[in-house]
């Protein structure tokens, strides 16, 4: 097998899981879940990221709104995704979303490049899709997100994708 084409099956065996883990999305989910998630993976893999950044963009949300365990990651995916995942992953015991939010993007600068990787990718999809339903409650969100990453982003991450959230910080001003 090729590489690409591993990444391939790798990709469909995530969705798979996702599809068969995750809850239905309906009227009242904020966006529909599964098909962020394939966004934010396909994003990552069109630009020619590394096979776990890829993955773990698409499992991203797989311990916080599904029935997936971390066993089931680490037995699939192996011990770096299953860390992107987690690192990626909201506290829920924080309750004040300001800090919810810089806990998060400080543990993913903590721990590497990659996590902020598919943290910004997830933001980013979230930009698009809030922007194209007109919810202002969530753009702030995603806003809160962007200035969070580019406050604590150590400089020596230089990853293209970082410059992709001024415009979207820009245009929702």
């Amino acid at each position: 097998m090729t590489t690409k084409l591993a990444l391939n099956i790798k990709f469909e065996q995530a969705v798979r899981l996702m599809a068969e883990h995750f809850p239905l999305s309906d009227e009242t989910s904020r966006k529909p879940r599964l098909f962020h998630i394939i966004r934010v993976g396909t994003y990552l893999y069109e630009n020619d990221y590394s096979d776990n950044i890829v993955i773990a963009g698409v499992l991203h949300d797989a311990l916080e709104w599904s029935t997936i365990t971390e066993e089931m990651l680490r037995k699939d995916y192996g011990d770096t995704v299953v860390e992107l995942i987690k690192t990626n992953t909201k506290d829920d015991s924080i309750k004040i979303g300001k800090e919810k939010t810089d806990e998060l993007i400080k543990r993913c600068t903590a721990h590497s490049e990659d996590a902020l990787i598919v943290k910004t990718a997830d933001i980013l999809d979230s930009f698009k899709w809030y922007s194209s339903q007109n919810n202002e409650g969530e753009l702030e969100y995603c806003m809160n997100n962007a200035i969070a990453i580019t406050k604590y982003k150590p400089k020596h991450y230089t990853d293209k994708i970082f410059t992709k959230l001024s415009p979207w910080m820009k245009k929702c001003q």
